[in-house]
This record gives C-alpha cells, sequence and structure tokens, in this order.
C-alpha cells in the first residue's frame, strides 16, 4: 500500500533537488517560475516567431494541484494567437478526486470533440497531466496526442514531502465531508490503487505521448515523470513554471504543428 509520502524514486547521484537542500536554496527555487514568466514575455517565441500555424487544431487545457484554469491563461492566450481552438478544463480549484474529475473531463472532451468535429491534443500541467494521459487511454479516438508538462505519470505520489502536507490537508477536508476535494482513500486506500493500476494499463500506440521533465523539478520527482510510454524530454524548468516557461513553448510550438498535420479531419465516430 502507498503512503502519501513516497520512497525517492532515484538513487542519490539522481536525487530530485530538495533532498539536501538549505532553505536559500529553496527560497531560489520558489523564485524560478516568476523569473520564467518574465523570460516568456520577452521571447520571440511568445510573439510567434518560427512558430508554425496551428491550423485550428483543438487544444484541451487541464491545470495542475491546487490550480485552476487561469493558471494556464497565458497558455491559452498564445495557442489562440497561433491559431488553436482552446478549451479549459472548468476547473477551479483541481483538488476532487481523481476519478470524478476525469469522468467530468471526459464528458467536456466528448462535448468539444463533437462540436469541432474532431479529435483534441491535450496539454495537461503537473496534476492535469495524469488526467490528460487518463483521457487518452479511456477516450483514445477523441484525443489525437498528449503532452504533459512536470507529470508523475509513473508514480502520482513521487512528490517533495513539503507538497506532500498540503495534498494530507486536502484529504483530511474531504474524509471529514468537505465537498469537491479527494478523501484520504484517494492517498493510501482502495482509490489510490485504482488510480496506480489504470496508469500502468497500456497506453493506446496511435495516441502521440510527450512527457516534458526537469530534474530541477522542486515539486515532483523528475524520475516519476519518465514515461516508458511516452516521448520524454528533458527541460531545465522549475515545477510551476513549465506553464510559462520559452522552451516549453517552443516544443508545444513544434509538437502541436505536427499534430495539426497528422491528426484526423474527422472524429472516427462521426462516420
Amino acid at each position: 500500500m502507498r503512503g502519501a509520502i513516497p520512497r525517492q524514486l532515484t538513487p542519490p547521484d539522481d536525487a530530485p533537488p530538495w533532498i539536501g537542500a538549505s532553505a536559500v536554496a529553496m527560497l531560489f527555487a520558489a523564485q524560478r517560475p516568476w523569473q520564467e514568466a518574465a523570460a516568456l514575455l520577452r521571447h520571440p517565441v511568445w510573439r510567434g516567431e518560427s512558430v508554425p500555424d496551428g491550423r485550428r487544431l483543438p487544444v484541451m487545457l487541464v491545470p495542475g494541484f491546487l490550480t485552476g484554469d487561469p493558471s494556464l491563461a497565458l497558455l491559452k492566450r498564445w495557442l489562440r494567437a497561433r491559431n488553436y481552438w482552446t478549451c479549459t478544463s472548468e476547473i477551479r480549484f483541481n483538488v476532487d478526486c481523481t476519478r470524478l474529475a476525469v469522468e467530468r473531463l471526459e464528458r467536456r472532451l466528448v462535448e468539444f470533440t463533437d462540436r469541432m468535429g474532431q479529435p483534441t491534443a491535450v496539454v495537461g500541467q503537473s496534476r492535469g497531466g495524469i488526467f490528460a494521459k487518463l483521457m487518452a487511454m479511456r477516450q483514445p479516438e477523441r484525443v489525437c496526442g498528449i503532452v504533459t508538462l512536470g507529470s508523475p505519470n509513473v508514480d502520482h505520489l513521487a512528490i517533495n514531502p513539503l507538497v506532500a502536507r498540503p495534498v494530507r490537508l486536502v484529504a483530511a477536508l474531504g474524509s471529514a465531508g468537505v465537498p469537491g476535494m479527494f478523501r484520504s482513500d484517494c492517498l493510501d486506500g482502495e482509490c489510490a490503487e485504482k488510480l496506480a493500476t489504470w496508469l500502468t494499463k497500456p497506453f493506446p500506440e496511435q495516441v502521440p505521448y510527450v512527457s516534458v521533465y526537469s530534474r530541477r523539478d522542486w515539486v515532483v520527482d523528475w524520475r516519476a515523470c519518465v514515461d516508458p510510454d511516452a516521448d520524454n524530454v528533458e527541460l531545465d524548468s522549475s515545477h510551476v513554471g513549465m506553464g510559462v516557461h520559452p522552451q516549453v513553448y517552443e516544443l508545444l510550438g513544434e509538437r502541436l504543428a505536427a499534430l495539426a498535420a497528422s491528426a484526423p479531419s474527422r472524429l472516427a465516430t462521426a462516420g
């Protein structure tokens, strides 16, 4: 049975950066997302230089733990300016049970792809990437590809012990009856075991899957993002900053354009 603070996946020489880190190092790490966002707004990729046209490819965006759709507002704006159709998750605060959250996202996925008449790409950050992978596994005919950003899809509980504290707090509130929050069972009970089983099932070969990770991720053990089913891409980014990092946008510009060029123009279920 897994606990809320899992074993470390990496040997000491490849350990995540919080192992043995000083308070000063943690303070500097906390400032990185702001620096990355500022760098993005100065970067040519933000202005669309050398970024291929999106050809109106549908893209669904799914935020990470403790955040909502506004956390990906810059990415949404950038994608729309590059000629992509975007769809938000309608998540205001990503703390619900994974099963319930994925079921709601699937309904939104069906609605969006029916309206667009073609499969969609899904970009998920952190916990949102877990949701993206599960949707692709459950609805492969409606997903033309996924990109996950700092998502622990190999071990969803491989996280910084400091981050595990708010995770346990949310679980305690959910177990106490606060609506819209996952319960303790989602961390170390039957629900957690089901999620772990889901994530080890075969990923559909026809759905392109890119997993972005960083060895300087201070939230998720980076090894938990290296998925044997994915095209794993390493970048030098903070965890939170992956949604605003210039190199992530360059990668998205390249990989989403490739999906736009190769994805089916109609849903397989559309006849």
